[in-house]
C-alpha cells in the first residue's frame, strides 16, 4: 500500500510562521560557512532504478564574493569508515553559482550529468556515507569522531547511518533515486539542513536547480502537528525535533504522546511515526524530525479518513527515559464522554475540508481528537461479537439505545457514534459475544483503519461473560400456521456436514420447524466453483436430510435455478432464494406450469374471484434491470386449510458502495439504496397485481431486504391505502428491532411483510436471536418467524 508523498508547505503552515506561532530554525552556536557549502550529495548514480549514470557532489557559493577552490578537495568515507578518498578541485565559484563534482560511473542510468566542473572516481554509497569539503589536498585521517570539525573542513555532510555529521543527527538515508539536498541556509545541522529528494545536479555551466524546499518548522508540540481538525495544519511541511514519549510500537513505526499537553480537547496529543530511522522501546523520550503527511487507507480517492503521521524516513533522537507513561484519557463517566447520537451534523461533503470541527458534539470529531493518544474505555460493554479480523465492538458506560440483549440498535437519527472497535494489533484478540463486558479499564492507543476508529490495547482485555443465550421461539399450535425467513449464508453442497447439522438444529430446535421457510443465500451444488452449472438440488437435499436427522419433519422444497453467474454473490456460487415447506401439516405447494429463470410471474383470477399464479413457482420481473447482478425474487402459491396464499422470497442488493459511517464524506451517503428502491418497486408492483385480482389475497413478502425498517426501501414495499402491507419488524419494541449486527450496530435487514388479510386477526412475530450476536454464529443473520394464530385468518 503506497503512502502519500511529502507536499509543499501548506498555506496554513505559512500563516503560522508569519504569525510567529511556528519558529524557523535558528543558527547554532558553532560557526557556519558564510559562502561555499555542500548543496547536494548523490551516491546512487548508475545503480538500478537510477536516472543519472554518475554519483556527484554539488557545491554552492551562498556568499557575495567569488571563492577560489584551487587546492581544495571533496572527500568521501563510508558511513563508519576512517579512510577518506579525495577528488581535487580547481577554479573559482562565483556568488550564487553551483559547482558540480562528478564521481564514479555505474553500469545503469540513462542520463549524463551536466558538464562537470571537477571529475573524480569515488564510488559513493547510495544510502549511507560521509562527504567533506576540505580546504586542502590532505586526506582526513585520525580525526574520528571529530572529522566534521577538523582543521580545514569547510563543510561536512553525514547521511543515513553515518557515524559523523554536523549537529545532533545525520541527513536522511538515501536510495538509488534520491539525493541529500540542502534547504535553507547552513546551520551546521545535517538533520535539518538536508532532505531526500530527486537528484538535481547543477554545474557552473548547466543544469536546472528546482525551487529550494522550505526550511523545517521547529518548536512544535504534537498538538500543533495534529491541530483541531481532521487534517494537520502543517501537512506537507517538515517538522524538527517534535518531542514525545513512545507509547506503542509496531512493525512499521511507533506512536508517541506529548508530556506537555495543551488545554484544548480538540487537539490530539498523540501521533504515529511511520518508518522511522529507529524504533525505541516503549517509555523512551524522543524527538522526531520528519515530514507531516496524511495517510489515507485505500488510496487518495477513497472514503476513509486520513491519519496524521510524521513520515518521510523520520529521524529519531533518544532523549532519555520517561518516569511514567503519559496520562491515559478516560472515555466514559468521569472522563471524556463521547456523543451518543450525532456522528456529524454540520459538514457537507468532506469533513476534512468542511471547516467545522466539534469534538464535543460530533462523534467523528470526538474520536479524531484522540487520534494516536492513549485512551481507556471504562466498563467497556461488548455490543457485537468478536469478528474474524479480531475486532470487538464496544461502547463505554453511558451509551444509549441498548437492545434488550445488551447490544446497541440503530435508529433513523442515531447510528451510535460512541462505538469503537477494540482491535488486536498490539495484543491477542479477545473472544467475546454481545452482552459481555471487559473488566476494568481497557487501555490502548486510538487508531483508525477500514473506516472505523479503533483502540489498540497493549494487553488482551479480560472478558466478563454476559451469559447471553440463543433464543427459542414458540411452536405453532395445531390451528396455527408458521412462516419463517432465514439467510443461511452461502450454503452449498460442498460445505462441511457440521454446517448443515447446525442449521438443521436451529430450524428444528430454535424455530420449531416452521410450516414454510423462505431461504436466502442458497448456493449451487459446488459453491464458488466456475463449473457452468447453477443447479442446487444437492444443496437443498442435504439440508432437508439434516433437518430430518435432527428430529424434524421431512421438508419438500421449490426453487428456480438462476441465470448462470449473473445474479450476484460469490462468483460461481449462483446464489438464490428457495422455499422449504412441510407436507405433514397440510401445507401444499401449487405446482403449475414450468417456469425457467426468465419466466415472469403473472396473475389470473378464477371463476370464484380468487387470485392465482399462472406459473408456480415463478420469478418476479426477471428481465427488469432492477435485478442486474442481484437475486431475482421467487414467488410461490401455497394452500393451507383449503385456502390459498402467496409467498414472495427476496434477497435485495447489498449495501456495498455506501459511504462508511466514520468516513470522509458526511453525511454518509447510502448510494446502494437506489438499486433497492428499484427492486422494491418491482416487488410492490407484483403485490399490487395480486391484490388487484383479489383485494383479500393473502400475501407474505419476506427475506433479506438489506435495508432498515425506517428506510424508503421498506416504505415502498409497505405501500399505502387499502393495499398497504404490515412490516412486522416495525411492530416490535425498538430495543428488539434487529436481525443483524454490523460492527456493533444491531439493525434490521430481514423482514416479513403481510397483507391486510393475513394480519386481520391475531398473529405473533418473533426475530429469533440465534446467530448475529454470537462469535460462533452459523449464519450472520438471525431468522424470523410469524405464527398466524387464528384459523379464521384462512377463511373468507
Amino acid at each position: 500500500m503506497s503512502r502519500p508523498t511529502r507536499t509543499a508547505l501548506t498555506g496554513v503552515a505559512s500563516a503560522l510562521i508569519a504569525a510567529g506561532t511556528i519558529a524557523l530554525p535558528s543558527a547554532p552556536a558553532t560557526a557556519v560557512s558564510a559562502d561555499v557549502v555542500i548543496s547536494e550529495v548523490y551516491g546512487g548514480g548508475g545503480n538500478s532504478g537510477a536516472t543519472y549514470r554518475n554519483d556527484f557532489v554539488e557545491l554552492h557559493n551562498t556568499g557575495s564574493v567569488p571563492v577560489s577552490v584551487d587546492g581544495w578537495t571533496v572527500q568521501y568515507a563510508s558511513a563508519t569508515g576512517t579512510s577518506w578518498q579525495r577528488t581535487p578541485l580547481t577554479g573559482t565559484i562565483a556568488p550564487g553559482q553551483r559547482y558540480l563534482v562528478q564521481e564514479a560511473k555505474g553500469s545503469g542510468g540513462t542520463t549524463d550529468l551536466p558538464t562537470p566542473d571537477a571529475v573524480g572516481t569515488i564510488a559513493m554509497s547510495g544510502s549511507n556515507g560521509k562527504v567533506a569539503l576540505v580546504q586542502s589536498g590532505t586526506a582526513l585521517s585520525g580525526c574520528y569522531p571529530a572529522c566534521a570539525t577538523a582543521s580545514g573542513v569547510k563543510d561536512f555532510v553525514g547521511y543515513g547511518t553515518a557515524n559523523e555529521y554536523e549537529g545532533p543527527g545525520a541527513a536522511p538515508g538515501l536510495d538509488n533515486t534520491t539525493a541529500a539536498a540542502r534547504r535553507g541556509t547552513d546551520t551546521d545541522d545535517n538533520q535539518l539542513n538536508f532532505i531526500a529528494r530527486d537528484p538535481s545536479p547543477v554545474s557552473s555551466t548547466g543544469g536546472e536547480e528546482p525551487p529550494p524546499p522550505p526550511p523545517p518548522l521547529e518548536g512544535l508540540q504534537i498538538h500543533d502537528v495534529q491541530g483541531a481538525a481532521h487534517l494537520s495544519p502543517v501537512a506537507g511541511a517538515t517538522v524538527a525535533r517534535v518531542p514525545g514519549v513512545v507509547t506503542a510500537t509496531k512493525s512499521d513505526g511507533f506512536w508517541m504522546q506529548s508530556e506537555t499537553p495543551d488545554d484544548d480537547v480538540a487537539t490530539s496529543e498523540g501521533v504515529f511515526v511511520y518508518r522511522p530511522s529507529s524504533t525505541p522501546a516503549v517509555g523512551t523520550r524522543v524527538t522526531v524530525t520528519g515530514d507531516v503527511t496524511e495517510f489515507r487507507p485505500g488510496g487518495a480517492t477513497g472514503t476513509n479518513l486520513t491519519t496524521t503521521e510524521i513520515a518521510g524516513s523520520p529521524l529519531v533522537t533518544v532523549v532519555g527515559t520517561a518516569p511514567a507513561q503519559p496520562a491515559t484519557t478516560i472515555v466514559g463517566p468521569g472522563g471524556r464522554v463521547p456523543p451518543t447520537a450525532v456522528i456529524d451534523d454540520d459538514a457537507t461533503g468532506s469533513v476534512e475540508t468542511s471547516g467545522s470541527f466539534d469534538a464535543t458534539t460530533d462523534g467523528i470529531d470526538f474520536w479524531e481528537s484522540m487520534e494516536g493518544m492513549v485512551a481507556g474505555i471504562e466498563q467497556a460493554r461488548v455490543v457485537g461479537p468478536t469478528s474474524r479480523f479480531g475486532e470487538t465492538p464496544v461502547v463505554p458506560a453511558g451509551a444509549t439505545q441498548h437492545t434488550a440483549r445488551g447490544g446497541v440498535y440503530v435508529s433513523a437519527g442515531d447510528f451510535n457514534p460512541e462505538r469503537i472497535l477494540v482491535d488486536d494489533l498490539l495484543s491477542a484478540p479477545a473472544t467475546a459475544t454481545t452482552g459481555d463486558g471487559f473488566a476494568g479499564t481497557t487501555v490502548g492507543v486510538v487508531d483508525y483503519g477500514f473506516a472505523n476508529f479503533k483502540l489498540q490495547p497493549w494487553t488482551t482485555p479480560t472478558v466478563v461473560p454476559g451469559g447471553l443465550q440463543r433464543e427459542t421461539t414458540a411452536a405453532a399450535g395445531a390451528k396455527e400456521f408458521s412462516l419463517a425467513s432465514y439467510n443461511v449464508e452461502n450454503l452449498d453442497a460442498l460445505d462441511p456436514q457440521e454446517k448443515f447439522d447446525a442449521l438443521a438444529a436451529q430450524i428444528v430446535g430454535n424455530l420449531k420447524a416452521p410450516d414454510v421457510v423462505g431461504l436466502e443465500e442458497v448456493q449451487d451444488n459446488d459453491g464458488p466453483v466456475m463449473s457452468g452449472s447453477s443447479a442446487a438440488d444437492q444443496t437443498l437435499d442435504r439440508l432437508v436430510a439434516a433437518i430430518t436427522a435432527a428430529g424434524g419433519p421431512t421438508y419438500d422444497w421449490r426453487q428456480i435455478d438462476p441465470v448462470y453467474n449473473r445474479e450476484g454473490g460469490e462468483p460461481g456460487g449462483n446464489i438464490r432464494v428457495a422455499f422449504l415447506f412441510r407436507t405433514d401439516r397440510g401445507v401444499q405447494f401449487v405446482d403449475r406450469g414450468e417456469a425457467t429463470s426468465t419466466t415472469p410471474a403473472s396473475v389470473y383470477t378464477d371463476a370464484d374471484g380468487d387470485a392465482h399464479l399462472t406459473t408456480s413457482p415463478a420469478r418476479v420481473a426477471p428481465d427488469s434491470p432492477a435485478w442486474d447482478g442481484s437475486r431475482v425474487p421467487l414467488v410461490g402459491e401455497f394452500v393451507w386449510n383449503d385456502k390459498t396464499f402467496f409467498v414472495v422470497a427476496n434477497h435485495f442488493g447489498s449495501k456495498g458502495g455506501d459511504d462508511p459511517l466514520f468516513g470522509r464524506w458526511q453525511p454518509a451517503e447510502r448510494s446502494s439504496e437506489v438499486k433497492r428502491h428499484q427492486q422494491a418497486r418491482e416487488v410492490r408492483a407484483f403485490v399490487d397485481e395480486l391484490l388487484a385480482a383479489n383485494k383479500n389475497s393473502r400475501v407474505a413478502v419476506l427475506g433479506d431486504i438489506n435495508d432498515f425498517q425506517f428506510s424508503e426501501t421498506v416504505d415502498i414495499l409497505v405501500g399505502s391505502g387499502e393495499g398497504a402491507l404490515t412490516d412486522l419488524p416495525r411492530t416490535l419494541p425498538a430495543d428488539e428491532q434487529y436481525t443483524y449486527v454490523y460492527e456493533g450496530n444491531s439493525q434490521v435487514l430481514d423482514h416479513i411483510l403481510l397483507s391486510s388479510r393475513f394480519v386481520r386477526d391475531t398473529y405473533a412475530y418473533d426475530i429469533v436471536h440465534v446467530n448475529a450476536e454470537f462469535n460462533d454464529q452459523i449464519s450472520d443473520h438471525d431468522p424470523q418467524v410469524v405464527r398466524l394464530g387464528n384459523p379464521n385468518q384462512f377463511k373468507k
